[in-house]
C-alpha cells in the first residue's frame, strides 16, 4: 500500500521543514536513538571505542546526515514510486551491513519513534496523528525493504562459505 495523497501532502510539506537544517536534525536523531538504546553506540565502528561525546563525533555527524536523508527521500517517494526507491545495490549493501551489525525488528522500533519524535520536535504545531502516520507507515515500508534484504543476505551466506 502507498502513501495516500494526503499523507504524501503532509510528509513532503514536513520534509521541507526538515530541509532547513538537517544535519541538527539527523544529528537530533541519532542522539535520541542512544538516549533510548545506549548499546547503539556499539553498533558504530567509529563510535564502539570512543569516549568522545556523540554528538562532536565528525563521522557520527556525517553518517547520521546520509541515514536522515536516504529515510526522509525514500517516504517521500514512496506514492510516487509505489515502493521504497533505493537503487538495487544500495539495498543490498544496506541489508548486508544492518544484518552484519545484529540489527533486530527491536532496532527498527527504536529507530521508528525516535524519526517520529524528531520530525515532530521540527514541524512543531503542524504535527499531527495523521503526519504521524504517514510517516510511520513510509519508516515501516522502508524498514521492511531493509528486513527483507537482510534475510536474503543471510540466506546467501552460507552459499558464499
Amino acid at each position: 500500500m502507498a502513501l495516500t495523497e494526503k499523507q504524501e501532502v503532509l510528509v513532503k510539506e514536513s520534509w521541507e521543514i526538515l530541509k532547513q537544517n538537517v544535519p541538527e536534525y539527523s544529528l537530533r536523531l541519532f542522539l535520541r536513538i542512544m538516549e533510548v538504546y545506549p548499546d547503539a553506540k556499539n553498533m558504530f565502528s567509529f563510535l564502539r571505542d570512543s569516549d568522545e561525546i556523540p554528538q562532536n563525533n565528525p563521522n557520527l555527524q556525517a553518517h547520521a546526515v546520509k541515514v536522515f536523508r536516504l529515510t526522509c527521500e525514500s517516504v517521500v517517494q514512496l506514492r510516487e514510486c509505489g515502493a521504497v526507491a533505493i537503487a538495487g545495490s544500495t539495498m543490498k549493501r544496506l541489508g548486508s551491513v544492518h544484518l552484519k551489525i545484529g540489527v533486530t525488528d527491536r532496532h527498527f522500533d527504536v529507530v521508528r519513534e525516535a524519526l517520529l519524535r524528531t520530525i515532530e520536535e521540527a514541524v512543531g504545531e503542524k504535527w499531527s496523528e495523521e503526519m504521524e502516520g504517514a510517516w510511520g507507515e513510509g519508516y515501516d515500508r522502508l524498514a521492511a525493504a531493509i528486513l527483507a534484504e537482510m534475510k536474503v543476505s543471510d540466506e546467501a551466506a552460507p552459499a558464499a562459505n
